[in-house]
């Protein structure tokens, strides 16, 4: 049976439309009336006559209406009651029906996911075979595929593609292929097939800038991976890569296999190379081992675990050096290990225990300056290694804890490392808000805490003890919109036990003081406008009154305690130390003003300006060891401002100033420009009276400015476009030793479909000794990073660097919706 249809240069979309659907009608495909191309208006569905209208539907006599939703499904519901109908279009549509279907010119056919579109399309009903041939382009969940030919088996997706070209959504990859066999609508296998995710230009001579070619490729959409057999990957026509198999992500989701290997040149170490495995483990966790050859040292083994779930988590770090060339042949370690979890007892009593765990062990002294970078745990001179189980219930809480530390020592400059503490032991009651006496409104607390103390005596020069500390405090805060005033009372009470007499002969100590304060503050609000801007300005005076009575500390010893640093945070405090060995006595009030500009319509603090000084009635005569007594009446001005006027300027500053000697005992300031993405410079300058005086400078920008190529605005992790350089750094400038102390310079090159980085790193570990190294990246987008990974660094040493590709939200199926 075969029905007339206008010529092709004639049909209208509505005449094709109504073809197509009487075409499909007449086959006995279940549709039972045709549509009209006219207007239509919805109404709601009629009621039955006996029925009178009340303006809601009798859930058993109405009909049923469509529901709306706000977006289309990207993954359509599956089972046998949800099979898609299927929709034919073409010049002329002929066939048999429950037989077979021929679509002859301009040919398509859809069914959910997938639109084919052809010179001619055949489908047999019986088996659901389809047979496409010429300019066939398919398209399946945003998946495009074209060719000469194609059969597919519909409801399976099983079926061929002879010599097509492909790309895929998730990632953008593309290529080639002799032929694609369709195992399912997940999976296909590419023969003879090359693979990339640099996209075609206008250009007859165009190339792509990378290639994986290899004999068959198995592309799985379900667990999102790809692997080459007999691969080998071209750069720019040069092979870098070759193997019998090559396995790559088609997302960010992991796999198990052998990762690119990694390459360094560093001063101390000579050249580095790396060959690490990913192990997926499970869904929650992972391991990476990292076997990495030296030159001038050997063979690292290195390894990493972690796991992620809902009550733990966790990463352990371990290396180990085989007979180290540089070090007389020792071997040398290291490991560190984090946990934070939950602990279910399984008893109604104590229920669940919070643990955590922070442990960090090197081999020797001198691990830290010849691998500053095998880890961020391990860069330091004083390793911690401490454990803790905590408890609360109601408002009770508790912790159990154990620290020790690790020195790392070195002859030209020893350390005194802290205390030990094994164990430490605090428990607090506290109650905010709560009734007291019949009244009200009362913050109080009670906590205690129990600590033994040591160390090797012979550094500290103090004996070892066992501290008991007790804690009460009890405030009564006032609090409205435009005022507070709280008053509060503390006592502070300390017991030790010591292993060796103190200057006066005796073995044990205590101590009690109490401490009253007061906090008060007003808080004035007015609507203003400064340089044609309307703003809320705020007025917001403070008064802090604290007064402890003097106890003589002066044979106790120090295990915890240093002096505060004086800022906006400690200034309104109590004590002028942290730590319980040490409690200032104090007589002083301390006055400040803020003043803030706010957007009327966000809340968005635009500008700042604050200033806090202690005015002091007595003498502070408790000090640290080797400390000298507080006798100024008056301390240094404090200052400080933040501006952020516009979204892409910033500006912060502190300043202490001496009165007495009319200078600047301390100050800071910062300014950062930051005018859209990849384009931040910043810089600041810190300076300390007779200790430093430094400036900082940070920058990501790109050169292709300097001849006028702007480049796009693709958002963040998207680049600006191919074909532009980067300049990346940071440099941490000395003036009075006038030399660099630390720097990170580099260039990044973005050319679409790879990415390459060249960086010079050079830190200072001592005062004598630097180290320097040259850090390689090629990053093929879609694909892997091949060389050591500067992105780390760049990261954490360049305020607000961005990468220029970045993980982003998976696309929508709709995205190549045809």
């Amino acid at each position: 049976m075969r029905h007339a249809s206008p010529s092709p240069f004639l049909l209208s979309p509505v005449s094709r439309a109504v073809l197509c659907v009487v075409s499909i009608t007449a086959l006995g495909w279940g549709f039972h009336a045709p549509v009209h191309a006219q207007a239509m208006e919805l109404q709601p569905p009629a009621l039955p006559q006996q029925q009178e209208w009340t303006g809601t539907y009798d859930t058993e006599t109405a009909p049923i209406t469509l529901k709306m939703t706000p977006m289309l499904a990207e993954k359509p519901p599956e089972g046998d009651e949800n099979i898609p109908p299927t929709f034919v279009f073409g010049d002329s549509v002929t066939g048999r029906p429950d037989l077979e279907t021929v679509i002859d010119g301009n040919a398509e056919l859809r069914r959910g996911p997938t639109a084919i579109r052809a010179d001619r399309i055949e489908l047999t009903h019986p088996t659901d075979m389809l047979n496409a041939k010429g300019n066939v382009h398919v398209s399946s969940s945003g998946n495009q595929f074209r060719g000469p030919e194609l059969q597919l088996k519909l409801d399976t997706f099983e079926g061929y593609f002879a010599q097509p070209s492909y790309r895929f959504l998730s990632n953008g990859g593309n290529g080639k292929a002799g032929r694609i066999d369709f195992l399912s609508d997940k999976v296909l296998v590419a023969r003879n097939a090359n693979y990339t995710t640099c996209e075609r230009d206008n250009e007859a001579t165009w190339e792509p800038a990378w290639t994986l070619t290899g004999t068959s490729f198995k592309f799985d959409q379900e667990t999102e991976t790809g692997e080459a057999t007999g691969a080998v990957l071209r750069f720019k026509g040069v092979p870098i890569l070759a193997g019998p198999t090559i396995s790559f992500p088609l997302s960010d989701k992991r796999k198990s296999g052998l990762l690119p290997p990694t390459y360094n040149v560093d001063s101390v170490s000579g050249v580095m190379w790396s060959q690490p495995y990913y192990l997926n483990i499970a869904p929650d966790m992972d391991a990476t081992f990292s076997p990495t050859m030296m030159s001038k040292r050997g063979l690292d083994l290195g390894s990493e675990f972690r796991y992620l779930n809902k009550t733990n988590s966790g990463r352990v770090r371990a290396s180990y050096l085989v007979s180290d060339k540089l070090r007389n042949n020792i071997d040398r370690w290291s490991y560190a290990t984090t946990h934070v979890g939950v602990f279910d007892t399984g008893t109604p009593t104590f229920g669940k225990l919070g643990l955590s765990l922070n442990l960090n062990r090197v081999s020797d002294n001198d691990y830290w300056k010849d691998f500053p970078r095998s880890s961020t745990f391990l860069v330091q001179r004083l390793l911690s290694n401490d454990a803790s189980v905590s408890w609360s219930k109601g408002y009770v809480s508790t912790t159990v804890s154990a620290l020790t530390w690790q020195p790392l020592q070195d002859p030209l400059s020893v350390i005194v490392p802290p205390y030990n503490r094994l164990p430490q032991i605090t428990s607090t009651y506290s109650r905010l808000n709560a009734p007291l006496a019949g009244a009200n409104g009362f913050d109080y607390s009670l906590s205690g805490e129990f600590t033994r103390f040591s160390a090797d005596r012979a550094l500290t020069r103090q004996p070892n003890s066992n501290r008991a500390v007790a804690i009460a405090q009890i405030s009564r805060p006032w609090v409205s919109p435009g005022w507070y005033f709280t008053p509060k009372m503390q006592l502070h009470s300390t017991m030790y036990r010591f292993d060796a007499p103190l200057a006066d002969g005796t073995f044990s100590k205590s101590r009690v003081v109490p401490t009253f304060s007061v906090d008060s503050g007003l808080q004035y609000e007015r609507k203003t406008s400064y340089f044609g801007r309307t703003f809320t300005q705020t007025l917001e005076p403070r008064a802090f009154y604290v007064r402890t009575p003097y106890r003589d500390q002066s044979l106790l010893p120090n295990y915890d305690s240093g002096l505060n640093d004086f800022n906006f945070a400690t200034v309104f405090t109590e004590n002028a130390f942290v730590g319980n060995d040490r409690i200032s006595d104090a007589n002083l009030l301390t006055l400040g003003v803020t003043s803030r500009l706010l957007d009327p319509d966000t809340g968005a603090e635009k500008v700042r300006f604050g200033a806090a000084q202690r005015l002091r009635f007595a003498d502070q005569r408790v000090t640290t060891p080797g400390g000298l007594p507080v006798t100024d009446r008056i301390s240094d001005l404090l200052f400080g401002t933040s501006i952020n006027w516009a979204p892409q300027w910033a500006f912060d500053a502190t300043v202490q100033y001496n009165p007495k000697l009319k200078q600047s005992e301390r100050s800071s300031y910062g300014v950062r420009y930051n005018p859209s993405h990849y384009r931040v410079i910043s810089a600041s300058l810190r300076y300390q009276r007779n200790i430093s005086n430094s400036v900082d400078v940070g920058w990501q920008w790109p050169l292709n400015d300097i001849w006028g190529d702007k480049g796009k605005d693709l958002g963040a992790g998207r680049g600006q476009g191919g074909g532009r350089l980067y300049t990346v750094g940071r440099l941490n400038y000395s003036i009075p030793e006038r030399k660099l102390v630390d720097a990170i310079a580099g260039v990044e090159y973005d050319g679409c479909c790879w990415i390459g980085r060249v960086v010079l790193q050079r830190s200072q570990n001592t005062l004598v000794a630097s180290n320097t190294r040259i850090l390689f990246q090629l990053e093929l987008v879609g694909f892997s990073r091949l060389g050591v990974n500067p992105l780390d660094t760049l990261k954490q040493n360049i305020p607000r660097y961005e990468f220029l590709r970045d993980q982003v939200t998976a696309p929508s199926r709709f995205t190549n919706y045809d």
